[in-house]
This record gives C-alpha cells, structure tokens and sequence, in this order.
C-alpha cells in the first residue's frame, strides 16, 4: 500500500517528492483496473492544476482526495449514484466538507462510486457498476458501503482521503472490509450542507485515510478544529468489550482476528475490562416502526419516487418505502426512545475511555452472491443487516468511532472497531492511535 498522507506530505516538505509526481502516482492508481467502477466523474485534469497550485506549507499540499458522488461540486448535477438525479441541476457551491478539503491545499480526483442514495453497507450499484474490494484481486468481492469508491480509492493508492458519510455504517464498513482506516465523528461536528442526505437526524460527513494520523488530519480539516489525543500508553486508558450483540455471529476469520487483536493490546498494557450493555437489546423495539433511516429518506425521496420511482435500484427503492407507513407519533415515539436510550447507554459508558468491538462481523463476500437479482435479494439483505448491525449502535448513539485494520497479512480484512458516546472524539482517536502502534508489531 501507498505510504500515507502524513508521509507524503513530510516527503514533499523535505524534497523528496514533489506535487506533480505525487498526483502522477494517484492518477495511475485511479487509471488501474482496480480502480475500475470507482469513479463516477473523474477530475483528474482539475486535479493536476489543483495540486500545482496548492502550496507545500498546506495540511494537504497538493494532494489527492476523492468525494463520494452525494456531495455537491460546484457546476456538477449531485446523482448520489442514482440515474434519475444524473440530469439535476449543477450545484450552485461545492459542498462544505468538499470546499473545507480544497481550502486545505487538497486536489479533487473525482466523484466516486457509492450504493444509490447511500441506502445499504453492501456497495452494490446497478447503474454504475460495483467497484471490487481492493484487498483481493484474485476474487471480486464486495467493497462495503454505501461509500464503496471513496474506499476503494483509499486502500489502492489513488487518494489519501476518501470523503463520504456515514447514517450506519457506511465509512467504518468499507474501511474493515478494504483493510484501511474510517472514522466517523460526533455528527454535529462537521456540517452536512452540500450533501444529499439519507438520516437527517444520522448523517454524519466523514472520511477514510491509510492510518490513524491521517484520519486525525482530515478530521482537523473537515471539523475546523484541533484534535488533543495526546501520546500516553494503552494501559493509562480504562477499555471495555461488551459480552452482548458485538460479538454475534461473528465467522471464524473475524472472530480469530478479535480474539487475537485483545491478547496483543492485553501485552502492550491495555487494562480491558468485560461488560455487559443491556440497553442494546432495546434497539429492535425502538426501531420497530422502521428507524429515522427510512422514515427521513422517505420524506426526501417520496415526490421523486412517485416520478421515476422504476429508475431506482429497487432494493434501495423497497427500503424507502418502509418509511411510508410511519405515523407521526411513531416517529415522535422514536426520537423520544433515542434520547433515553442514549442516556441509559452513556451511563454505562461513563466509567471507560473506549470500547473495544469487532466492527463487523464478517469478511467481504463476493459480489457475486449479493449481486442484482430477485434470487439473491434474500443473501443480499441477510449480508446488509449483518454488516450495518454493530457500527449502526454508535449512530443510534450520536457517537463517534474508528475502525482500524486487526488482521494479519494473507488474511482478508477486519476491522476494530474503537467507540464512545458524543464527544468523546479525541479520547477514541488516542485510543485507536496507541492501538495502531501495538497491532502493527504483529
């Protein structure tokens, strides 16, 4: 894998490298084959006049950064991986998090692939084509979702960071399952204006790098603050594993990688304690009527479908429409359940620094067996719930949270998972920085 933002830019400071072969690279990277279906748009002639342009002594200096197809780029129509936006109006402005990346010094490659609508943690996308998991060229797997380009992009070199969001998942999945780096904020930390949303109440704009410093870095620039994690060592942090959900189903190379990664932070000095989260088994009740998901996509979406409703991928479609039959005093129900639900699972927090979860519970199948067709819906959501499941709680939450790869080389990727409840985001990205210091002895 391509050394990462924080290298390239330090290569660049001391004239090892320069702009113009640093965009070179990028760009051969995103002409490869594995990059095929990553980008919906490509900028790479903007690109090129971008990084010239940009200067050393900036955060990105020059460097490349893709953006997920939902967020608006200035003169652009925003499809968010749809046919039926293709021909929208441009976007009058770029996106916030887009122009904040561009005031960085960052060089725009190119719009990328995504699952329409960021509506499942699969990745698939009828219209466009599904990218490949960059961890396997030998097998066409998944690349995880709803922000599959943006990850793919990341993990073959082609950018440094991959700009997406996150309602359930949809940058800590791709991240585990391409074996590279997602963290996902406490949503009201980075604004969401510019980008075509799912959740109003879950959105959250966020972004995918090669290591923990980088997703420092991009935070710092997406957020518009500065980051205090500090340098102490794991055993100076209280952890927790929780004993319920997490660790359901979890097959054989997931649960092997878990186990394995707690016994390596156990001999750093990590002091990791078991608990137990009884409030998580509330969370199927509470989203009983269908959750804020289908409920908000609903409200966005319902003139749109009754419009072009069969130029939707209708497994996308059929998610949509769950949010239908929501009641007004159901949906009121649920955001009255999410606050006390959120205050009963602080409480049980508050003792810990982190928590430690595998973040998901499987390895990447292949495209195939989830790929369109009424004869595999049943594998395809089967696959979706399992994947959305864990990092879905810390959405639920209003958290915040990092996956980091946890597996060991010939194996296909995991994730660890690294959370806490709302503003707990510099403690996690300590955390997840002492853990990536420790896991990459191995």
């Amino acid at each position: 894998m391509r050394s990462d933002l924080n290298a390239a830019r330090h290569a660049l400071m001391t004239g090892a490298s320069d702009t113009r072969t640093e965009m070179e690279h990028s760009i051969a990277a995103a002409q490869s084959a594995a990059c095929e279906h990553v980008f919906t748009r490509a900028l790479f002639e903007e690109a090129r006049r971008d990084s010239m342009g940009a200067r050393v002594e900036q955060p990105l200096a020059g460097l490349a950064f893709t953006a997920k197809d939902l967020f608006d780029i200035a003169g652009q129509a925003t499809p968010a991986g749809s046919a039926v936006l293709s021909h929208a109006p441009p976007a009058k402005a770029d996106a916030v998090a887009v122009a904040r990346l561009r005031a960085a010094g960052g060089a725009l490659l190119g719009r990328t692939n995504m699952t329409e609508f960021a509506f499942s943690g699969v990745g698939i996308n009828p219209h466009h084509g599904t990218p490949a998991n960059a961890s396997d060229r030998s097998t066409a797997r998944i690349p995880g979702g709803s922000s599959s380009g943006a990850a793919v992009s990341v993990a073959t070199g082609a950018a440094f960071i991959g700009l997406g969001s996150d309602t359930g998942g949809s940058i800590r999945i791709p991240a585990a399952l391409n074996g590279i780096v997602g963290f996902k904020n406490t949503a009201r930390l980075v604004p969401t204006d510019g980008a075509l949303p799912l959740s109003t109440t879950l959105d959250t704009v966020c972004a995918m790098t090669r290591s923990v410093r980088d997703a420092i870095t991009a935070h710092e620039i997406l957020a518009n603050r500065r980051v205090t994690a500090g340098n102490a060592p794991l055993a100076s942090y209280r952890l927790a594993v929780s004993s319920d959900l997490f660790p359901n189903e979890m097959d054989p190379v997931v649960a092997g990688a878990f186990e394995r990664t707690l016994r390596t932070l156990r001999n750093a000095g990590a002091q990791i304690t078991e608990i137990s989260l009884p409030a998580l088994a509330d969370l199927p009740a509470i989203n009983a009527t269908g959750g804020f998901s289908a409920a908000e996509s609903y409200a966005w979406h319902r003139h749109l479908l009754e419009r072009s409703g069969a130029g939707y991928d209708p497994r996308v479609a059929q998610r949509i429409l769950k949010g239908a039959s929501m009641k007004a005093h159901e949906y009121i129900d649920l955001c009255n359940a999410r606050r006390d639900w959120i205050a009963r699972m602080e409480l049980s927090l508050a003792p810990f620094d982190a928590v430690l979860s595998p973040t998901v519970p499987i390895t990447a199948p292949t495209i195939a067996s989830v790929a369109p067709g009424k004869e595999r819906d049943e594998e395809f959501f089967r696959v979706n719930a399992l994947l959305l499941r864990n990092p879905s709680v810390i959405n639920m939450l209003d958290g915040c949270a990092i996956s980091i790869p946890c597996h060991t080389q010939g194996e296909l990727p995991v994730g660890l998972m690294i959370w806490h409840a709302a503003l707990h985001d510099d403690g996690v990205l300590a955390v997840a920085l002492q853990a990536e210091h420790a896991l990459s002895g191995r």
